[in-house]
């Protein structure tokens, strides 16, 4: 394999002038490059990455910190940022954190020490204090899916809250006050949030809250039926179910089919995410749609262009979820 002492000796100059026309130098002249490219094509060298990205100080790389790439929430959001970052000549490097503060500080610690020049983080596992640190070190780290005051201009988030607040809003217009809610139990804020805006819209309502139409179990499938079963098993006159996300309104959908209670003659589900779990479920899922690819393209974006600026003076980018109207709630009135 040729190396640069090869291009240097076949093109007639030397190591540092062959240097200076890999890196674009504008104090390579024009013969210079004619002879170094030549060899370069001669020879069929290839330039060792690592010791350009040392001499450069870029490694053309954006790092990307998500929760589990094999949740297909985490796959579109994968998918955003590499095509953003392929448009801008950057290759991708991903990091899984598992919502879990130990893994995501080794993944963030992974990406920083591999020279990533931009950081897109989905951390839900640590603090706030934290993330600040490592934005710190790394002016290009931006947070998505996240809010922290002191970032707030690196940071793209979702209004959760609202997406919850219109769910139960167009359930109530539509005759449904007997509403229970599925949450997610991991301690992150967007289960906080979310449950808080069920809650407010039914405060807006003048619908007293019952605390046993609130059931809390993990946020896939399965939790949605555990959660589904317990709602069922205390005799609740429900008529319409919120759930944290659409894995856990299909579960809790498979739960109504096993004991022929139909979607939406006798229960109506809406869920969160629009993910493509919503339109194959049947009925097809009524769901608040998370703009989780905007958001990410937005997130790649606003990371690249920090790489050579210290300061971008953006507004806090906070995303807004909307309806998406199917097959899975009934008009009662």
């Amino acid at each position: 394999m040729a190396t640069i002492k090869d291009v240097a000796r076949e093109a007639g100059v030397s190591v540092a002038t062959v240097s200076r026309v890999l890196n674009h130098s504008p104090k390579a002249s024009k013969a210079s490059v004619l002879a170094v490219t030549t060899a370069i094509t001669h020879l069929n060298y290839q330039p060792n990455p690592a010791a350009r990205a040392l001499a450069s100080h870029h490694t053309n790389t954006v790092g990307v910190l998500v929760g589990d790439v094999s949740d297909p929430f985490f796959g579109t959001l994968v998918k955003a940022v590499d095509t953003v970052a392929q448009q801008n000549g950057k290759n991708l490097l991903i990091g899984n954190g598992y919502h879990r503060a130990e893994d995501e500080r080794k993944a963030i610690n992974l990406l920083i020490n591999s020279r990533c020049d931009a950081l897109v983080i989905h951390s839900k596992g640590l603090s706030d204090q934290a993330l600040i640190d490592y934005a710190q070190q790394v002016k290009s780290l931006v947070l998505i899916n996240r809010y922290i005051p002191e970032l707030a201009d690196r940071c793209i988030s979702l209004n959760n809250s609202k997406g919850t607040y219109i769910a139960t809003e167009y359930l109530i217009r539509h005759g449904h006050t007997h509403i229970a809610y599925i949450n997610s139990s991991h301690d992150i804020e967007d289960a906080t949030q979310r449950l808080q805006g069920y809650k407010d819209a039914l405060a807006a309502y003048n619908i007293d809250l019952n605390e046993s139409y609130i059931e809390t179990t993990e946020p896939y499938i399965e939790g949605g039926e555990q959660a589904m079963t317990n709602l069922l098993s205390k005799s609740l006159p429900i008529s319409a179910v919120i759930t944290y996300n659409d894995n856990m309104a299909a579960g809790a959908i498979n739960i109504l089919e096993d004991n022929e209670i139909k979607v939406p003659d006798n229960i109506s589900v809406i869920g969160f995410d629009d993910g493509l779990i919503a339109r194959y479920v049947r009925p097809q899922l009524t769901t608040v749609r998370y703009p989780i690819y905007l958001m990410a393209e937005e997130a790649t974006k606003l990371a690249l262009n920090l790489i050579n600026v210290n300061n971008i003076h953006a507004i806090p980018r906070i995303f807004s979820p909307t309806l998406v109207r199917r097959n899975s709630v009934i008009n009662k009135i």
